[in-house]
């Protein structure tokens, strides 16, 4: 027995608040729809699948609900705050060798957008 895939589910009381943050702001593409469900990824593309658990999020921060990393982190912090969307810590570069920042999604989640430093 191997496991294949991990999804996260979150339970939601309007999708297209979600096409507006997850497809619109930080670009990733719809892979399925059935109206009750929608499903973002990155299409064609095999990612990592990782499963964290914290006591804290790291420099004395909350853990997050979700991490999601990009490789243009001035981008999405440039779309999001043309969206209105409050960022809650940073842009914070960390110690341990990542640059980030944290916001909620439409739903209340909170997110930390990260970017490895090169």
């Amino acid at each position: 027995m191997a496991v294949k895939r991990i999804v996260a589910n979150f339970a939601v009381d309007d999708i297209a608040k979600a096409v507006v943050f997850y497809e619109d702001i930080l670009g990733l593409d719809t892979v399925m729809d059935h109206g009750w469900i929608r499903t973002f990824a990155v299409a064609g593309q095999t990612m990592t699948t990782q499963v964290n658990f914290a006591t804290e999020g790291g420099s004395g921060t909350p853990v997050t609900d979700m991490s999601i990393e990009v490789d243009n982190l001035d981008e999405i912090l440039g779309k999001m705050t043309d969206a209105g969307i409050a960022i809650e810590y940073g842009p914070a570069h960390e110690p341990w060798g990542v640059r980030r920042f944290y916001v909620r999604d439409p739903f209340g989640k909170l997110i930390n957008i990260l970017q490895h430093k090169q």
